[in-house]
């Protein structure tokens, strides 16, 4: 197999000048990021909270789940594995478990396909419907489908037959732990590759896409890409799906063949990077502490302005039910003035969000 990727990673002089700018920019950002990394910022755990938020609502609704963001957060907040009806519930704590599991203990997991088996159990932990296929290869043929907005549904290429499963996985697992080793191929490109391979073959009956997202997030932070637990990358793709699948598809057409290359999905990854990093840098700035005394109230208004923004009087009400509005206006009056929000429109038509150099 190693052959065989290095073939489709034979790019023009053009493709790689601009492959390498792209990993420049983001290792970079990298280094800089290890020195936040290694500081004490009690922002971190908040950023990581919403950026799993964000990650299971993304993931599952590229395959179809209707939660929003705040219907997930209320449910990852009080998680009754008894109470889960709908398949959207189940399969949003399913993957809740496994992102949380990789986050957790990136460090000590190795890239096995027993594994990659395991991660594909506890991500259909709960879904009913699949538990002959947990954790096993497929059985049957699948395909790559595109679920979109309005609920209709496109093939996006054909998947390795069942019978060639073991050894494309196998020869998969192989490649990229030895590519890592050797450390010849950028690992962002080998991350890459890994995930364009693994969709390929579709290895498991049901789940692929999820787990795919999944095991992105665990060899970035495998290969030290820290950064990536306190943003989603789910979400990237999720905003730019369009994108997501026609670089599949570029690839994809001239499957198996000596046509078949993957400059165009190396670079969307890429790509996909480097908007991470500019939401996160949003995002931390946003987060950055200030020398304003804020007390538990403020910081719980703070946090949701950020979250919500831009946001009104009442909708704050509604998400501090135990606060009075009185108590919130003073609040809002005391951030406006510390210049940590700033109000837009009058009135009914007053709403609040964060100063941009906040």
């Amino acid at each position: 197999m190693d052959i065989a990727i290095n073939k489709k990673l034979n790019f023009t002089l053009k493709t790689n000048n601009l492959i390498l700018k792209k990993i420049s920019f983001i290792d970079t950002f990298k280094g800089k990021w290890d020195i936040i990394e290694n500081k004490e910022n009690r922002y971190l755990k908040e950023l990581r909270k919403i950026a799993t938020i964000e990650s299971v609502g993304s993931s599952t609704r590229i395959e179809g789940v209707k939660l929003t963001d705040k219907e997930i957060e209320k449910i990852i907040a009080n998680v009754k594995i008894d109470k889960l009806k709908t398949r959207d519930e189940k399969e949003v704590v399913g993957y809740w478990e496994t992102l949380d599991t990789v986050i957790d203990n990136y460090k000590n997991i190795d890239i096995t396909e027993n594994y990659i088996k395991q991660f594909h159990s506890i991500l259909l932990k709960y879904s009913d419907k699949d538990t002959k296929y947990k954790g096993g290869y497929k059985q049957l043929s699948n395909k790559v489908v595109a679920t979109y907005p309005d609920g209709t549904q496109k093939t996006i290429f054909n998947t390795t037959e069942p019978h060639l499963v073991d050894k494309e996985m196998s020869e998969l697992v192989f490649w990229v732990n030895t590519t890592f080793k050797e450390e010849e191929i950028h690992p962002l490109i080998v991350i890459a590759v890994f995930i364009y391979e693994f969709l390929s073959i579709h290895p498991f009956q049901d789940g692929n896409g999820r787990l795919s997202r999944l095991l992105t997030t665990l060899l970035l932070l495998r290969q030290n890409y820290l950064f990536v637990q306190y943003v989603s990358f789910e979400k990237v793709i999720e905003d730019n799906k369009k994108e997501y699948y026609k670089a599949l598809m570029e690839g994809q057409r001239d499957r198996n063949s000596e046509k078949e290359k993957l400059d165009n999905w190396v670079l969307y990854f890429l790509d996909s990077m480097t908007i991470l990093i500019q939401r996160l840098e949003k995002k931390y700035e946003i987060y950055k502490d200030t020398t304003t005394y804020l007390n538990d109230r403020q910081k719980n208004i703070k946090e949701l302005i950020i979250k919500y923004q831009p946001v009104k009087i009442s909708d704050l009400v509604k998400y501090m039910p135990e606060t009075s509005r009185n108590t919130i206006k003073k609040d809002l009056t005391y951030l406006r003035n510390e210049n940590i929000v700033e109000v837009i429109g009058k009135n009914k038509g007053t709403f609040y969000l964060m100063k941009k150099d906040k």
